[in-house]
């Protein structure tokens, strides 16, 4: 449950309705408790204020008019431009930058401000009475004389005035947020904090696990592992006095019969209940980047890939592509990769076995498919063995160094069937730099 109450928040911290919503309501019932001071003469001090003009029921309801009537406006222009780039963005960069641009706070609460002064706005309108409307009112529906909510409606001018900032800020926002410069910071600072979370331990030299092995408990359902509740399946083999290893990771796409995890040092219980184990498992049609690292390198990759396709020819935006996965691939090395539970809930006993991945799995994960690519661009071959060796220069592990020496290698060999004359020689002079600096 707990897994799946994050999932869904993940689906809401990724939408366009929730703030607005949200606003819209606090909107509300901050309406009702200006009006409600109003009413009860509460506000009554505003008129002893020098600097407060006491609006009259026309002005007042012009006003609110207009407030209600332009943040309206607003809202369905902010709102079509937020489509407009998100569109732009996904159709240059990749569908999976989507995600990145759903979450945006500054798109979210732009387009909240607006709806919630909107709606302030005009549950504040109708509470105005002019004096010869009101006495054609019966049955004591309102009050005898104008009634102008001051407090309500300094609130609404106020509102107005945030509004007003935040659509300056919107402005610049929107042309900020979709440079790719930006983009890509984005994403590599967000991959390189959840290296930091995920693997917390420097690398010690640990050997990653042997493949899982014993009574798998396999998928129900069809679709990608968006999220996995660990402490609930620690609890599962605690309470069962057994062991649980995965057998996916976040991010892999299961069906039937693909095992999602093991049940080990007890093979023959027959109550084993393995509708509890899938509940853990929290499955979507897409890909998020909760838990899962490699959709964070999947979304460099493919900005790369994008920049150095024959439409685009964009070598520069794959550079930087590279120089954030080279980073990111560093500190990957600096780590132990073996995963262990942050705050295990049975201390001194193993549970639980995380599914790891070692550190090759990660090269080619990154550079090994941006390889083919890479190759065809001189400038971008150049910065790849640039960002290898500089990677090798951080790590200490021989085993790590070989694989960022196969990655170079396995560069090379693409290039020579790419490349031609005095490109593939700068290739080929940067290559034997990059085997010098980096050792046999």
């Amino acid at each position: 449950m707990a897994a799946r109450l994050k999932s869904f928040w993940q689906t809401i911290n990724a939408s366009y309705w929730f703030y607005p919503a949200l606003f819209a309501l606090f909107a509300l019932l901050l309406a009702s408790v200006t009006i409600w001071l109003d009413r009860t003469g509460r506000s009554a001090w505003l008129s002893e204020l020098g600097w407060s003009e006491q609006a009259r029921p026309e002005g007042a309801s012009n006003m609110l008019t207009v407030i209600a009537g332009s943040t309206i406006g607003v809202a369905s222009t902010v709102f079509s431009i937020t489509i407009a780039a998100v569109a732009y963005a996904s159709g240059n960069y990749g569908p999976r930058l989507l995600t990145n641009f759903m979450e945006d706070r500054g798109n979210q609460l732009s387009l909240a401000t607006f709806i919630g002064t909107f709606v302030f706005a005009i549950t504040t309108l109708r509470t105005i009475r002019i004096g010869e409307e009101a006495d054609l009112l019966q049955n004591g529906l309102a009050p005898a004389g104008d009634f102008v909510p001051q407090l309500s409606l300094l609130t609404a001018y106020l509102l107005m005035a945030i509004s007003v900032a935040v659509l300056v800020y919107f402005l610049h926002h929107i042309p900020a947020s979709i440079r790719i410069g930006t983009v890509l910071e984005g994403i590599g600072n967000r991959l390189l904090r959840e290296i930091g979370e995920t693997y917390p331990d420097p690398d010690r030299g640990r050997i990653v696990p042997e493949a899982p092995e014993g009574r798998a408990v396999v998928a129900a359902r069809v679709g990608y592992v968006q999220r996995v509740d660990h402490a609930r399946l620690e609890r599962i083999a605690h309470a069962a006095g057994g062991h649980i290893r995965l057998g996916v990771r976040t991010g892999d796409f299961v069906h039937s019969r693909i095992a999602l995890a093991f049940w080990a040092d007890d093979d023959q219980r027959d109550d084993l209940r393995e509708d509890e184990i899938r509940a853990c498992f929290t499955l979507g049609a897409l890909r998020t980047p909760a838990q899962d690292l490699h959709f964070l390198i999947d979304e460099l990759v493919e900005i790369g890939l994008r920049a150095l396709s024959p439409g685009i020819n964009d070598p520069f935006t794959a550079i930087t592509a590279i120089h954030w996965l080279g980073a990111a691939t560093a500190e990957l090395g600096r780590r132990d990769l073996a995963r262990t539970l942050k705050e295990p809930l049975y201390p001194g006993e193993e549970r639980l076995t995380l599914r790891d991945s070692d550190f090759a799995h990660f090269v080619t994960r990154g550079f090994g498919t941006m390889r083919s690519a890479v190759a065809t661009s001189p400038a971008a071959a150049l910065v790849m063995f640039e960002a290898l060796a500089d990677t090798a220069a951080t790590l200490r592990d021989e085993v790590r160094v070989k694989s960022l020496r196969t990655e170079g290698e396995q560069l090379m060999r693409q290039a020579r069937l790419a490349l031609a004359g005095p490109d593939l020689e700068r290739v080929e002079a940067r290559y034997h730099s990059f085997l010098e600096g980096i050792g046999p």
